[in-house]
């Protein structure tokens, strides 16, 4: 937990996974439809799994390049891909989630690259806030 917090961001949602989704300063402003894999009308709209991938693989991302500057390893054409799924959840029930994180390090030797891997999934803020709570696994691109 942050012992004092930087940043803040705020966000309002209206209708669910079929509504909309505003930022507080409005430079996000998205509609919400559900996936046809979810029994929605697949409409045009995100989803919150989306949101919650495009989030994640930014922040593991800037992880990942902390970790490669401490290190002095260029990885300036590197990628962060994030899967989030979804499904029921045997535990309760309800619905579950699984993250696969998958790092593109072109040019960097696989264990070097899979090292700053770790280290960015030990620092980034989401993969704290998921360890524990959901599965999540942690890779490199097959080459």
């Amino acid at each position: 937990m942050p012992v004092k917090v930087s940043y803040e961001a705020e966000g309002t949602s209206w209708g669910g996974r079929t509504g909309r989704a505003v930022s507080s300063d409005n430079r996000l402003d998205v509609q919400l439809s559900v996936p046809k894999e979810m029994g929605g009308d697949g409409g045009a709209g995100t989803n919150p799994e989306q949101l919650f991938a495009v989030g994640y693989s930014a922040c593991f991302h800037s992880a990942l390049k902390a970790a490669a500057r401490q290190e002095h390893v260029d990885v300036a054409e590197s990628a962060v891909t994030v899967r989030v799924g979804i499904g029921p959840d045997d535990a309760d029930g309800g619905f579950g989630l699984r993250v696969a994180i998958v790092g593109e390090l072109p040019g960097v030797p696989a264990d070097v690259a899979q090292s700053l891997m770790d280290q960015a999934h030990a620092g980034c803020p989401y993969s704290k806030a998921t360890r524990g709570n959901i599965d999540v696994s942690v890779s490199l691109v097959e080459s």
